[in-house]
């Protein structure tokens, strides 16, 4: 029997010496009206799930000697914050009907009002409340087989809400958004760990810090011959740390780094976005950022020769700049490159 031990590191801390003058984000959760709708917080059903009020399913608390059925995964929730502390479980199961977990232990099976285009709010209790005192260890079990499935971990409630897709004719699970300032749940401090399970692919969990840094979490996978594998995660004060170097470096060269960190209303660290994600709602943000260099290199290969391994037929190819583009022999099609 497989079973995952997750782990609350740590919540994000105040900055040194208080609130920070420089460039930061400054969180206003908003409602409804306010979400941004993307495919980073959503997440699509492919048929509609069975009425909630006859889903029947094992109890979320498990003892350690019961046998589980086909597909039911154990899992440990570690809280080494304190203080009061909500999981949550999102995903697909093997039909491909949206499902979160509730606190007893049943899927819930979202919907959504074909009618009604602004996001309808999930008002049924789906927060697992990490109760006891630091260090102690909540046991849940998912109840059959998930996938595209994220175990969120806040130090409040966290909102969710559906919207009819019209692509797929049912509910898309609007999550908690990590980059937008107004989102409903922008003043929590939140993070999750993805997982799939399935019967044919086995089990997959990650910690993703792809598109933000938030919560920090851990988690450990415990495999049926009894070894284990661990993923530490960062330091407990990663998210006030990466900040505060953040704004080191908008002092240092002008840049919007700060604005990637985004605080709460007393100017504490929540999460810090990617570059990426940034820039795609501030697209004049690190416009000009590598332009000097990229003149450097540009001026650079007008005197030198560039050699690149196609690492296929036409092996290593020279190439130089002429007349402003790059220039490769033994090109066949004629294609010359600019600088951008």
């Amino acid at each position: 029997m497989r079973s995952i031990l997750f782990t609350i590191i740590s919540s994000a801390s105040a900055f040194l010496g208080g609130v920070s003058a420089l460039p930061v984000v400054k969180v206003h959760p908003g409602d409804a009206n306010d979400i941004i709708i993307n495919s980073q917080n959503t997440l699509n059903a492919t048929r509609a799930g069975p009425a909630n009020s006859t889903t029947t399913v094992s109890s979320v608390q498990i003892a350690e000697k019961v046998a589980l059925s086909p597909g039911q995964l154990p899992l440990s929730l570690v809280n080494n914050l304190g203080g009061a502390v909500n999981a949550y479980v999102t995903g697909l199961n093997s039909g491909g009907q949206l499902v979160m977990l509730q606190p007893d232990g049943q899927w819930y099976y979202p919907t959504c009002d074909p009618a009604m285009s602004a996001p309808q709010p999930i008002n049924v209790n789906v927060a697992i409340a990490l109760n006891g005192a630091k260090g102690s260890t909540t046991q849940i079990a998912l109840p059959s087989y998930i996938s595209a499935a994220r175990v969120w971990f806040a130090a409040g409630n966290l909102e969710f809400f559906t919207v009819y897709s019209s692509a797929t004719q049912g509910p898309s699970l609007v999550e908690p958004s990590a980059v937008n300032p107004s989102d409903p749940s922008a003043a929590i401090s939140w993070g999750f760990v993805e997982l799939t399970n399935t019967e044919v692919g086995g089990l997959f969990a990650n910690i993703s810090y792809v598109d933000f840094v938030g919560l920090v979490l851990g988690m450990s996978l415990l495999a049926g011959d009894g070894s284990t594998q661990s993923a530490r995660g960062l330091q407990p004060n990663a998210v006030a740390d990466i900040c505060s170097l953040l704004e080191a470096q908008s002092a240092q060269d002008g840049q919007p780094w700060g604005d990637l960190c985004l605080v709460d209303s007393s100017g504490n660290p929540l999460r810090v976005i990617a570059p990426s994600d940034y820039v795609a709602s501030h697209p004049e943000a690190f416009s000009n950022y590598f332009t000097e260099y990229i003149d450097e290199v540009w001026t650079h290969y007008t005197t030198n020769t560039l050699t690149v391994n196609t690492q296929a037929a036409a092996g290593k190819v020279a190439c130089s700049v002429q007349d402003d583009l790059l220039t490769c022999s033994g090109d066949n099609r004629g294609e010359k490159f600019g600088r951008k």
